[in-house]
C-alpha cells in the first residue's frame, strides 16, 4: 500500500498532520517504555551519593565536604555529559546517544562499586555523572520529538514522574533493600554495583528504537523518516515489512524553503539568546534547591541523632512529594500554560522553604515541609524539561535543550556546597530560608519568557 497523506506547506505542518494522524500506537509505547526505563536508574544513580553519603562518611571517616565533593563531581560531568550530547545528537542523530549514554553510567556505577580509596571514587563518579547528564537530554529531546503537540506535554512529563517522582522516591528504598541484603561496611558498593546490571539490560531492548523522524527530516532524509512514521503508524518497530504512507513531503521537490542550516552558536545569539539565559536562570534556581534537599537530606537527618535506615525512611516519605509533583506536572502539561504552571509552583516552593526555616520545629513538620518543598520543584522541573525543547527548532534542539539542562546540573553540583556551609552556620533554618529565596528568583524570571503551550514544535524561524 503506498498513497500520499495531507501535504501542508511547512515541515512543521507536515509533522504535526502525521503525528495527528498516527496518534499514540503501541510503537509510541514501547520507545517510552525504553526511555523512562534509562531514566528510572539515571534518577536512582543520581541518589547513590546521598543513600551511600552516611555509610561512606562512617566507614571513610568522611566530612560532609566529602560528600558534598562527590556531589560536585557527578554534577559537574553531568553538565559536561549533557553539553556534549547535544552537540552530538543535532550532528548525528539522537538514536545512537540514547545507546552509549547509558553503557557510561552504567559502567561508571561499576567503577564506584570497586573504588579502593575516595580519590578513584571521585573520579568514578565523575565518569557516571558524564553518562548520566548525556541520558536525560537525549530522552528530553527524543520525547518531544515523537509525539504531536496534543501529547507532547504529557509524554516529557512521564519522564520525570518516572525519574524525579518513582526514581526519587524510591532511591531510598533501594538503598534500604540493599543494606538489609548486604549490610556492613561494604554495604554502600553493592548499592553502585547494582545499578550497572539494569542499564545493561536496558540498553540491549534500546536497539529496537529508531532515529527521530523529526531529525531525519531536518537532514533531508524524508524517506527514511516516512519508513519510520510509517512503522509508529503499524505500531511494530521490529518487522521490515510495513505498510508504507508518504507523511512528509521533500521539500526540495516541491519548491518550498528547505530548513534553515545553523550551528550550535545559534543557541546564544539572536531571538535564542533571551530564551537561553532565562531558561537558565530558572533551571539554575530549580535545581539548586531540589539537589540540596536530595544530598544533604540524609545526612542531616543522621546528625540529629536518627540512624541511617530511619533517615533513609524519613527520606523516601518526603521524596513522595516528587511523586505526586511529577504527576501533577504531567497534568498540567496538557491543561495550564508553562508560565502559569511554573509561577504557581514557585509561590508553593518559598512557602514551604519558609515553613521549613520557621515554623518546622518537629520531625513531623519537617516530614510534611519538605514533602511540599519536593511537590513544587519537580513540578518546576518537569514544567522546565517541557518548556526547553519547545523553544528551539529541531536543527539546534538538541543542544539548546542539553545547555539549559547542563545548566541545571552545575548548579546541583555548586549550591549543594554553599547550602551545607549555610546549614554549619546557622542550621536548617538559616538553609531553607537561602532555598526559599531562590523560588522567589525563579517565579519573576519566568515571566520574561515566551509562551509555547499549544503550539506545534518549532522546524523554522
Amino acid at each position: 500500500m503506498n498513497h500520499t497523506a495531507h501535504r501542508p506547506h511547512s515541515m512543521a505542518d507536515q509533522l504535526e498532520d502525521a503525528y495527528t494522524i498516527i496518534g499514540v500506537t503501541k510503537a509510541h509505547r514501547f520507545i517510552m517504555l525504553m526511555i523512562l526505563m534509562g531514566v528510572f536508574f539515571d534518577a536512582i544513580e543520581q541518589n547513590a551519593v546521598g543513600i551511600t553519603g552516611p555509610v561512606l562518611s562512617k566507614d571513610w571517616n568522611l566530612t560532609s565536604g566529602h560528600i558534598g565533593f562527590l556531589n560536585t563531581m557527578t554534577f559537574t560531568a553531568t553538565a559536561l555529559g549533557r553539553i556534549l550530547t547535544g552537540l552530538i545528537v543535532d550532528k548525528y542523530g539522537r538514536r545512537s546517544l540514547l545507546m552509549i549514554n547509558l553503557l557510561i553510567f552504567g559502567g561508571g556505577s561499576l567503577l564506584c562499586a570497586i573504588s579502593p580509596n575516595y580519590t578513584l571514587l571521585a573520579l568514578a563518579r565523575f565518569v557516571v555523572g558524564y553518562g548520566l547528564g548525556g541520558e536525560i537530554a537525549v530522552a528530553v529531546v527524543m520525547a518531544s520529538e515523537y509525539f504531536g503537540t496534543k501529547q507532547r506535554g504529557t509524554a516529557v512529563a512521564l519522564i520525570n514522574v518516572t525519574a524525579a517522582g518513582f526514581g526519587n522516591m524510591l532511591a531510598p528504598a533501594f538503598g534500604m533493600l540493599v543494606y538489609a541484603i548486604f549490610p556492613g561496611q561494604n554495604g554502600w558498593r553493592w548499592v553502585f554495583a547494582l545499578l550497572f546490571i539494569p542499564a545493561i539490560i536496558v540498553m540491549y531492548f534500546r536497539r529496537h528504537v529508531p532515529e527521530s523522524p523529526r531529525y531525519l527530516a531536518t537532514q533531508g532524509k524524508i524517506e527514511e523518516a516516512n519508513i519510520v512514521l510509517s512503522k509508529i503508524a503499524s505500531g511494530n518497530l521490529r518487522t521490515k515489512e510495513t505498510s508504507f504512507t508518504r507523511y512528509l513531503v521533500d521539500t526540495d521537490a516541491t519548491g518550498i524553503r528547505k530548513e534553515k542550516k545553523g550551528g550550535w552558536t545559534d543557541v546564544l545569539q539572536g531571538i535564542y539568546l533571551k530564551r537561553t539565559l532565562l531558561l537558565i536562570t530558572a533551571v539554575a534556581c530549580s535545581y539548586a534547591s531540589q539537589i540540596s534537599m536530595l544530598t544533604l537530606m540524609p545526612n542531616i537527618l543522621v546528625q540529629s541523632g536518627y540512624e541511617v535506615q530511619t533517615s533513609l525512611w524519613f527520606t523516601l516519605v518526603m521524596q513522595s512529594g516528587s511523586l505526586f509533583g511529577a504527576i501533577c506536572a504531567a497534568y498540567f502539561a496538557s491543561k495550564m500554560p508553562r508560565k502559569r504552571t511554573l509561577t504557581v509552583a514557585a509561590t508553593i516552593g518559598c512557602a514551604a522553604g519558609l515553613s521549613m526555616a520557621f515554623l518546622a520545629t518537629s520531625i513531623v513538620l519537617i516530614i510534611v515541609c519538605a514533602w511540599i518543598f519536593n511537590f513544587a520543584v519537580i513540578v518546576l522541573n518537569t514544567t522546565i524539561w517541557l518548556f526547553a525543547p519547545e523553544n528551539y527548532p529541531t536543527r539546534i534542539r538538541g543542544f539548546g535543550t542539553s545547555v539549559i539542562l547542563a545548566a541545571g546540573s552545575v548548579s546541583g553540583g555548586i549550591f549543594p556546597l554553599v547550602s551545607g556551609t549555610v546549614f554549619d552556620a546557622y542550621g536548617l533554618s538559616g538553609m531553607f530560608a537561602v532555598l526559599a529565596c531562590l523560588f522567589v528568583v525563579l517565579g519573576i524570571t519566568v515571566q520574561m519568557c515566551d509562551e509555547t503551550f499549544g503550539k506545534p514544535l518549532i522546524e523554522e524561524e
